[in-house]
């Protein structure tokens, strides 16, 4: 059978298959005393809290399961308008906000609605790969470009600026960003988008982990820069709701029947029940738990990355946001007997019984030399694998 084009270009996700090693050990380890510790996987270790577990089973139990309208159900676009006036301080109308099926369908009703066949969007590398795959599928070319860590691994505007060519429709940023959990520093952003602006582009910004941000100086919305600033975001990350498949977009007014349109025909809504439950993650008890919870992924964060300092493993920029550490393992490519952060995470996980996520999958800028670690795991797990690291380097 004859594969398309379009789905030929898209490479595989290769950390599926360090997923698939791992799984198969923590088969073969299971009741042992050294089970595998998944530091690859990028979501939350907590599940949806109670209110909203409780308003999924009560629109169950009403039969309130039929389709919504395409946009999303009324109430719950305004409750996250409110969550921006709140959390932010920055006005977003209802009327201005998509809800879809998880962040992916987001960014695929993004890049239909906006990006024709040749287009060109500039990201930075390394980034995280299906944001990439998104603009290819709707046949518009991704042009990757390096971002080192003195740029907080984020695009500029001057390499935007040095980028930008005839084909080029705009940029897709992400702040703060996955593989690194790093920000954009607000200036910059703001510089980037002006200079976007003035040649009649498209900012889109992927803002998925904006809630898990933990210094105050980079928790801030980019929509606060004005109404043709493109936001995705989820309820997946902060909001703890992974497996729910619900996630938003936040556009100019004018672009909502187009993305009206384009979501009746490929999704005809979001699920019904995910979004009755999402509904309860803006009342205050659920709202404390997840500011509890975001509480303690700054405390992994701050307890963990100064450990990978002291092993040799190096964290250029600190993450400001989201759970993940952006580690530089070159250094133990010889003790290991390997050349490569792909090889080095198999080692690892077949020497220490530690699942990591190689650089691979994120771009080609020294990805190579640069293993993910994610802190979305408990400070027990984060503290043995700390130590097994430190028995693994002798």
């Amino acid at each position: 059978m004859k594969i398309s084009t379009r789905a030929r270009q898209i490479e595989p996700f290769y950390v599926m298959e360090v997923g698939k090693a791992a799984a198969q050990l923590a088969r073969e380890a299971a009741g042992s005393d050294r089970p595998v510790i998944a530091l690859n996987i990028g979501e939350p270790d907590f599940t949806a809290p109670p209110l909203v577990r409780e308003a999924a089973a009560r629109a169950i139990r009403d039969g309130a399961t039929q389709y919504s309208p395409a946009l999303g159900l009324p109430a719950l676009r305004e409750r996250i308008g409110g969550w921006y006036r709140d959390r932010f301080g920055v006005d977003v109308p209802a009327a201005r906000i998509v809800v879809t099926a998880g962040a992916s369908a987001a960014l695929h009703l993004i890049c239909l609605a906006l990006i024709d066949p040749g287009d060109e969007v500039l990201m930075a590398d390394p980034g995280y790969p299906c944001n990439r795959h998104f603009v290819r599928a709707a046949e518009g070319r991704p042009v990757l470009i390096p971002a080192s860590a003195q740029e907080r691994y984020q695009l500029s505007a001057d390499k935007v600026r040095s980028h930008w060519g005839k084909a080029t429709r705009g940029v897709l940023l992400a702040s703060p960003s996955n593989p690194t959990g790093t920000s954009i520093e607000p200036d910059e952003l703001r510089r980037i988008h002006d200079l976007v602006r003035e040649r009649g582009g498209i900012t889109l910004l992927d803002e998925i982990y904006l809630g898990l941000s933990h210094d105050a100086a980079f928790g801030r919305t980019g929509l606060a820069l004005g109404d043709d600033l493109i936001s995705i975001n989820s309820f997946s990350k902060y909001f703890s709701m992974t497996g729910w498949r619900l996630g938003w977009l936040v556009v100019p007014e004018a672009l909502v029947p187009a993305l009206e349109r384009l979501a009746q025909n490929l999704f005809i809504c979001p699920s019904v029940i995910a979004q009755h439950a999402a509904l309860a993650c803006f009342e205050p008890e659920s709202l404390a738990e997840y500011e509890r919870r975001r509480a303690q992924f700054r405390a992994r964060r701050d307890y963990f990355i100064p450990a990978l300092e002291r092993l040799g493993l190096r964290v250029p920029v600190k993450p400001d946001g989201a759970f993940y550490a952006w580690a530089d393992a070159s250094s133990w490519f010889a003790r290991l007997g390997v050349d490569n952060s792909w090889d080095f995470v198999f080692e690892v996980l077949r020497r220490s019984h530690l699942a990591l996520t190689p650089g691979r999958d994120f771009g080609h800028a020294e990805t190579a030399r640069f293993v993910r670690f994610s802190t979305a795991n408990s400070m027990d797990n984060l503290r043995e694998a700390v130590a097994r690291l430190e028995a693994l380097r002798g």
